[in-house]
């Protein structure tokens, strides 16, 4: 979706267009922003973002809560793959060269960097840094710190997730003191925007005597960002402090007022969904985003509700659906073939879970790329099959077909069907019912694990466990603790694993970490599926490439066929506003939440405190 611009913004944005599209061989300063297509909605020289309060009053705390299922944290790195870093700390210490609008998809404006400028060719982008920008012990934030940070990030100690984004980036060019360049291997519109959003951190993080240590032991070091704040108090296992930093650099940048507004931040921990639940009743801290039905339904209540000190609020959003799914992967032989994971999902019976256990609350997941405008329908238009066709008996048949959906137990469908059809694919796949279990040809019974790290989380997959078992598939339940089952997701240790993977307006380079074959071997990677295909590849290429958004939506509508009639997932549920508790006694909010963008962010970085 996207954002009208008014007329002088619009001539802005064609300028831009006009610009990228130009020959020549010179960077053209000219953009205080950069937007994927062209359309900035804030002009040079605005003001402030029009989703917050100007005059907002500064001071005061805000009391969160720790959603990370661990009960600390270890490390102050949060860009290692060990260890559990404090929650929110990479997003309040570490500003970026550019920083994201919330009431615009996909556009950007100076933070660190005051001018961006896209070379002609594509092939570069270029950031001026602003002279005030400095890290919080003082030092400028110079082209060199870019640079470390940025070969840190791509460095062998990092998460994957970094390599994979940045696999694009052909290099960094120190020009001055203040000016670097990002040279790309390809046009690809998107990476001025993934460049502009790595973190940026001090040369001197990590430094022993006089000696950069290898990143991977920056462990408590305490990080130097140029970010609005500062780690203060530390509890370990109980709570952790950020405490703005009165001299931050940045506090006069239109992108940052009204912003920021809290002078303390803390963050408390709680063992369980339980504790943090009561925690948040009793008011030891100030909102949370609820995301189980049955506890907006049934448990979000009390007194501090009935005298209106807490309050329940529902904000519409016009945020992607995302893909909140059953992950299979299909490194394990027994899940390698696409008709055993299809029959899976036809035992998952989502409308009666629907009815019985989610108060009829939520949206049933739908490919890719729901409520975008990259959401696939029908069958392949002829842009689509253009992209299809040379994959043709490499991808699945139904792929050239209607868009898979999933299967439903309501109106003219119903579970007994879906089980009837399932046994039919498995018996095609080699598997059939012997001695009270489903075996294959070697008499292997199909036996499976669930991974969660929630004991709670059974009750969401036994109705499918006692549906599997009608097709004589014995499906356990196993709770391991977090960091166990963070270990076992690195090492693609496991069989099914639910993951509630974020949607986005403009995808790109992110899908080769989740469904690129690169990725599937890489430890700590987020293929969480094992996907190693060959179109899948070219086609998020074809994504990363595109020069336009008529040539990106059939790139994405013949990717979304392709996993979607792969059955890597199996689409869960979604719901299209956010639910968020908070103390109304506390905390003040502007009028509106932006259209794009989480709650918590929303008020974590554009609430205040009352007087």
């Amino acid at each position: 979706m996207h954002v009208t611009a008014p007329r002088s913004r619009s001539r802005l944005a064609a300028f831009c267009v006009a610009a990228l599209l130009a020959v020549g061989s010179q960077p053209l300063w000219a953009a205080h922003g950069y937007a994927l297509w062209g359309d900035l909605k804030y002009p040079q020289g605005f003001a402030h973002f029009d989703y917050v309060n100007p005059q907002a009053p500064q001071g005061g705390e805000l009391r969160l809560v720790s959603n990370q299922r661990v009960s600390t944290f270890d490390k102050y790195n949060p860009f290692t793959i060990r260890g559990s870093a404090p929650a929110y700390l990479a997003g309040l210490m570490f500003d970026t060269l550019l920083t994201s609008s919330l009431d615009e998809t996909a556009s950007a404006y100076g933070l660190l960097a005051g001018d961006v400028a896209v070379a002609p060719d594509g092939l570069s982008v270029t950031f001026k840094l602003r002279p005030e920008a400095r890290f919080h012990n003082g030092d400028p934030v110079l082209a060199a710190d870019v640079r470390h940070s940025y070969e840190t990030l791509i460095g062998p100690h990092t998460m994957p997730a970094y390599k994979t984004l940045l696999e694009d980036v052909a290099g960094l060019d120190v020009i001055d003191e203040r000016t670097v360049r990002f040279r790309f291997k390809r046009p690809n519109r998107e990476l001025p925007l993934t460049v502009g959003a790595i973190p940026i951190f001090s040369r001197q993080w990590g430094m022993e005597n006089g000696k950069p240590k290898p990143f991977d032991q920056v462990v408590m070091d305490i990080p130097i960002g140029s970010g609005r704040y500062r780690i203060g108090p530390v509890s370990f296992g109980r709570d952790i402090t950020y405490l703005r930093d009165p001299n931050y650099w940045g506090r006069d940048l239109n992108v940052k007022r009204g912003t920021d507004n809290f002078d303390r931040i803390t963050v408390k921990i709680y063992k369980d969904n339980t504790a943090r639940l009561e925690g948040f009743k009793a008011g030891e801290y100030d909102l949370m985003q609820v995301f189980s039905a049955g506890d907006w339904a049934r448990r979000v209540n009390g007194k501090r509700f009935d005298s209106g000190e807490l309050v329940k609020g529902v904000f519409p959003h016009r945020l992607p659906s995302g893909f909140q799914s059953y992950v299979l992967n299909t490194r394990n032989p027994k899940l390698a073939d696409a008709r055993v994971r299809e029959a899976l999902g036809l035992a998952l019976d989502y409308e009666w879970m629907n009815r019985q256990m989610f108060y009829n609350s939520y949206q049933r997941v739908s490919g890719l790329f729901g409520n975008t405008d990259c959401e696939t329908r029908g069958t392949p238009s002829a842009e689509e099959l253009a992209l299809l066709d040379p994959w043709r008996g490499k991808v699945p048949d139904a792929v050239f077909g209607p868009m898979a959906v999933p299967p439903r137990t309501d109106g003219d469908s119903s579970l007994r069907a879906n089980l009837r059809r399932a046994r039919t694919l498995l018996e095609e796949a080699g598997w059939r019912v012997r001695d009270g279990a489903l075996r294959n040809a070697q008499g292997q019974a199909m036996e499976l694990e669930y991974l969660d790290s929630r004991e709670g989380g059974v009750r969401t997959v036994a109705p499918w466990i006692r549906n599997l078992q009608k097709l004589g598939i014995r499906l356990n339940f196993r709770s391991v603790d977090f960091a166990l089952y963070q270990q076992r997701l690195d090492r693609f240790d496991y069989e099914i694993i639910s993951i509630a993977f974020p949607g986005t307006n403009n995808p790109g380079q992110e899908y080769l970490d989740m469904f690129g074959s690169k990725a599937a071997d890489v430890e700590g990677s987020g293929n969480f599926a094992g996907v190693r295909s060959p179109a899948v590849d070219a086609l998020v290429r074809r994504m990363t490439s595109a020069r336009s958004k008529a040539e990106l939506l059939p790139a994405c509508h013949a990717l979304e066929r392709v996993i979607a009639h792969s059955h890597y997932l199996i689409p869960q549920w979604t719901v299209s506003e956010h639910r968020m508790a908070y103390n109304a006694a506390r905390l003040d909010k502007p009028r509106q939440m932006p259209p794009y963008t989480q709650a918590e962010t929303w008020a974590i970085s554009t609430w205040w405190a009352r007087r």
